[in-house]
């Protein structure tokens, strides 16, 4: 009995902390105030899941993080429900203070977890192996109507909302490139970068999967926001 109290006035306070945040009588960080805007700029915490999870159906919460990234991107119309996979609330993510080697379609909450990963993980691991930074991301796309590893049945591919993004590679400020397929196996410099790069990734997306996961993404990271969690 003493417990189920107690945890009736644990639950109690919670409410009230709560309801003060939301009301704005109690003052958080904007980053551990689950009813702020996303901003690219704080590091990603406990929370930025749940903020990204939010931008999928708001436009307005989306231009709000959006305006904060220094993405440059453009909208998409929506597609039709009747689409085999329709989308909506998507964008073509052009690039931004570092170059890609194409366009590609995003959902808001991959566009914004990409501009979280290269602040916030790409960069910092650049610096850390390197002392200087990624220049440009070279991708293998993201928007693609298919099933898990194109099986003719199964579950749908993230790819089939463009909320996965397939990274093979990176250009570094003095021109030089680093190759999931060619440098993860080696013990050097470029598969230690890989791999800080890897788990940096973990902290904005939902399933980062790399070569340690199979043979099948031997040459890229698979990165997306949905809604199951692994790093691997």
């Amino acid at each position: 009995m003493r417990f189920w109290k107690a945890l009736a006035v644990v639950a109690l306070i919670v409410g009230f902390a709560g309801l003060g945040v939301w009301r704005g009588w109690v003052a958080l960080p904007p980053q551990w105030n689950p009813w702020a805007p996303l901003d690219v700029n704080l590091a990603p915490n406990l929370l930025t899941r749940f903020k990204l999870m939010a931008l999928r159906n708001d436009p307005q919460l989306c231009d709000q993080a959006l305006a904060t990234s220094g993405l440059r991107t453009a909208r998409q119309a929506d597609s039709g429900a009747s689409s085999t996979c329709p989308l909506t609330n998507v964008l073509r993510v052009q690039g931004g203070e570092v170059a890609l080697s194409s366009s590609f379609l995003a959902s808001c909450p991959l566009a914004v977890a990409f501009a979280l990963f290269e602040r916030h993980g790409l960069q910092p691991a650049a610096m850390a192996v390197y002392g200087q930074k990624v220049t440009r991301v070279d991708h293998l796309g993201s928007f693609a109507c298919r099933n898990m590893y194109g099986r003719e049945s199964g579950a749908r591919s993230q790819h089939a909302t463009a909320s996965a993004l397939d990274i093979a590679g990176f250009r570094l400020a003095d021109g030089r490139t680093v190759s999931v397929l060619r440098d993860w196996p080696k013990d050097d410099a470029d598969a230690r970068f890989l791999r800080q790069a890897r788990d940096g990734a973990c902290d904005m997306f939902s399933v980062v999967l790399s070569p340690d996961y199979n043979a099948a993404h031997r040459n890229h990271f698979h990165l997306d926001v949905g809604p199951w969690w692994i790093c691997r």
